[in-house]
């Protein structure tokens, strides 16, 4: 059965009507799913359908734990229906709303709202029960690539193990605590009242909190000045040379790991050859750069 036609045999199940269709005609985003706005009963949701490979890349039974731990922070949309078998979800949509990529993620407000929500996930007692350890879910990235007879770039292995000799000499402290790890504007979502939540938890899970940071700054492509606004707001001090290497690696870590989950999507049939290209051409040149200097700024390695 295709996905399409699960999708729509779960919601007709669901919501008890076999005169249900699944409407993708009010698109709402989404990479690594792809998220419609369905009326039904007249509520509005959100319904997710799972991209290409996702079963393979994402723990879902992990995802549905830390989606019910995310919402207990107060953070989180209200979610209807999720099936770890699939990985459909529904929740309810957000009236009102925009995604703070659609209002501006370098305005000030906007920088301490994600600062703040970062800093109350990042404080939160109540832990994931997994580890986000981004050099493991590269290695499995790089396995299904090679397990769909895809190519990897020809300095790819050279410049990965460049990243990892320099973070080996450069993070010395990490704490685990409990982190987003895709940050991206997309998934800050604010409502008619001002409110700020933060979607989809797929990626979660503990990790040092700079990771979270780090994926902002590079996701939103932030001007110098946001970037010292967003730092000031959520470390409150100015920050130490080895906090920001840290920082700058986690950047570079980034575009990296999601070049490979790129690749697995290309090589699935999915148009992500562009981003792909981008996100690596970054790596490539931030690589480089800082392997020369270590002082190459974030607001450079922002740079396309």
């Amino acid at each position: 059965m295709k996905m399409e036609e699960l999708v729509q045999e779960k919601l007709r199940l669901i919501f008890n009507n076999e005169s249900i269709i699944f409407d993708k005609s009010r698109f709402a985003g989404g990479l690594t799913n792809y998220n419609y706005i369905m009326d039904i009963k007249g509520i509005e949701y959100v319904i997710r359908q799972p991209g290409g490979m996702t079963e393979q890349m994402i723990d879902r039974k992990i995802e549905r734990v830390n989606n019910n731990i995310a919402s207990e922070f107060g953070v989180n949309s209200e979610c209807t229906y999720f099936d770890e078998v699939s990985g459909i979800k529904i929740s309810v949509y957000i009236k009102g709303s925009k995604t703070i990529a659609l209002s501006d993620p370098c305005s000030h407000k906007n920088l301490q709202a994600v600062s703040g929500l970062m800093k109350k996930i990042h404080s939160s007692p109540k832990h994931f029960p997994n580890l986000f350890d981004w050099q493991k879910e590269l290695t499995k990235y790089e396995q299904i690539v090679r397990q769909l007879n895809g190519e990897f770039f020809f300095d790819y292995t050279k410049l990965k193990n460049q990243l990892l000799d320099f973070m080996q000499k450069n993070i010395k402290n990490t704490i685990s605590v409990p982190c987003h790890n895709d940050t991206v504007p997309e998934n800050f979502i604010v409502d008619s009242n001002g409110r700020t939540y933060l979607i989809d938890w797929e990626y979660s899970g503990m990790n040092d909190p700079s990771w979270d940071v780090a994926a902002y700054i590079i996701e939103s492509r932030l001007t110098e000045e946001a970037i010292r606004f967003l730092l000031m707001d959520y470390y409150g001090q100015l920050l130490s040379a080895s906090e920001i290497l840290k920082i700058k690696s986690y950047m570079m870590a980034q575009d990296l790991l999601w070049t490979a989950w790129a690749l697995i999507r290309h090589y699935s049939g999915d148009d992500f050859l562009d981003y792909c290209c981008i996100r690596y051409e970054r790596f490539r040149k931030n690589v480089t750069a800082i392997t020369l200097s270590s002082d190459y700024s974030i607001a450079d390695m922002v740079k396309s």
